[in-house]
């Protein structure tokens, strides 16, 4: 298995691809010498914002007050689509440590084929995980916004809300 270290990070970002609604996103990142992109899904996005959080908290770091990074540039043909993603944090280094490996291809039931793909491990410090953090949620309320009865995103077309007909749309 392909181990890569971003050890450390030097830029961290999310981006998106499309119009919102059709959206694609891509965490990219540089260090080491090294420039990455990996394909991801929004809801990876929001859960590790949501730890990313979770974590500042438990380490009672305090997110300094900083200006939001520079617009991401276009992100290129994306090395993988992440299927997993792990946070940790390394007391000694005092620094985070994001873990994104490929997602298996097809449902295989062969434990090499799944050892075997590749991971990433990004090494970030407080101050970058809190721009990252800010950067990230700046690309994702970009995207449709939030019905404030249901919680779901909202099309411009139209939208059926289900806590106003007592129904879930099912997907």
């Amino acid at each position: 298995m392909a181990i890569y270290e971003l050890d450390p990070v030097d830029r961290i970002a999310i981006t998106a691809v499309g119009s919102p609604g059709q959206r694609r996103f891509f965490l990219m990142a540089t260090g080491s010498g090294r420039t990455m992109t990996l394909a991801c899904e929004k809801s990876q996005i929001q859960a590790l914002i949501l730890r990313l959080h979770q974590m500042l908290e438990a380490q009672q770091i305090e997110a300094q007050e900083q200006a939001l990074l520079d617009a991401s540039p276009e992100p290129g043909e994306p090395e993988w689509q992440i299927g997993e993603m792990g946070l940790g944090y390394h007391e000694a280094r005092r620094m985070f440590v994001l873990v994104a490996s490929e997602a298996a291809v097809g449902e295989s039931t062969d434990e090499t084929a799944a050892t075997d793909a590749p991971s990433v491990r990004f090494w970030l410090s407080h101050d970058q995980v809190a721009a990252f953090s800010k950067q990230a949620e700046s690309v994702l309320s970009a995207g449709r916004p939030v019905c404030p009865r249901c919680g779901l995103p909202m099309d411009p077309s139209g939208h059926p809300c289900p806590v106003m007909n007592g129904a879930r749309p099912i997907f």
